[in-house]
Order: structure tokens, then sequence, then C-alpha cells
């Protein structure tokens, strides 16, 4: 019988999108500005949003590599410490957070900057938390050391 995977509140790019979508419906609701919508926002949002994009595929392909899920809905086979998780024990949800970020600087929403702060505080209680007592569990002292020596975020 296989073990399941952590028990998350919902995948990281669900509560990234609901952020998203909350924060564009607010700002059409009643706009929210942080800045005149610039050119050098939209630039500076664009690269972000391919930063993040780039981080998310790094994260896939080293995936992959590993023959285990990226989803935290099933069980991880291997404990994946190369390419971004040297760096970074969640370079994916930093990814994710760099588009959403991007996204807002594109659009200039300020709704959208503050829906993500209710979503990372989702994803760091909701998902990170429950995804490292599942891998203490599942990988023991190789995660355990793992956890010593790469941060959670950078």
């Amino acid at each position: 019988m296989s073990r399941p995977g952590p028990s998350v509140l919902a995948p990281p790019p669900f509560i990234f999108l609901g952020a998203l979508a909350v924060g564009l419906v607010l700002q059409a609701l009643r706009p929210l500005p942080p800045f005149p919508h610039s050119l050098v926002a939209r630039l500076a949002g664009w690269c972000l949003v391919i930063a993040g994009l780039a981080l998310s595929t790094a994260v896939v392909i080293h995936f992959r590599r590993a023959e285990t899920p990226v989803t935290p809905l099933r069980e991880t086979r291997q404990l994946v410490r190369s390419g971004p998780y040297r760096f970074s024990r969640n370079p994916d949800y930093l990814g994710q957070t760099l588009v959403t970020a991007g996204l807002g600087l594109v659009v200039a929403s300020g709704w959208v900057l503050a829906a993500l702060l209710p979503a990372l505080l989702l994803v760091r209680y909701g998902v990170i938390a429950r995804e490292e007592r599942y891998l203490e569990e599942t990988f023991g002292g190789e995660y355990r050391e793992f956890m010593n020596r790469v941060p959670r975020w950078l």
C-alpha cells in the first residue's frame, strides 16, 4: 500500500491563481493603483514573470529527472536537492510568487499585490508546514540535514 502525499490545504498554483483572481476582481470593483501604470513598472513586472516561470520550469525538470511527482497531492518518491533546491527548499513557490507579483505590476493592480500576502500565509502554513512534516517522516535524517543546510525561501 502506498503512502499518501502530504495533506496540503490546496495545490499552491490554485492558491496563487486565487490571489490573482481576487486581486483582479477587487481592482475592477475598486481600483487601488500602487503607482502610475508606467512602462518601467510593466517591464519590471514582465521580468518577474519570466524569472518566476524559469524557476518553476527548472523545478519541474529536476523533479522529472528524479522521477518523483511535482504535485504535493501525490507520494514523494525521492528528495530533490539539485538545481534550484540547492538554494531554497521551496523554489517553485518562490517562482509562483514572482509570477503573481509580476502580473500585479504588469496590470498595475495594488489589489493583486495585496492579495499575495494572504496567499503566502496560506502556502506557508497550509502547504509548506504540512510538506515539511511529511518529508521529515518520509526521509528522516536526510531531510533534517537538508533543512539545516538549505533555507526555506532564500
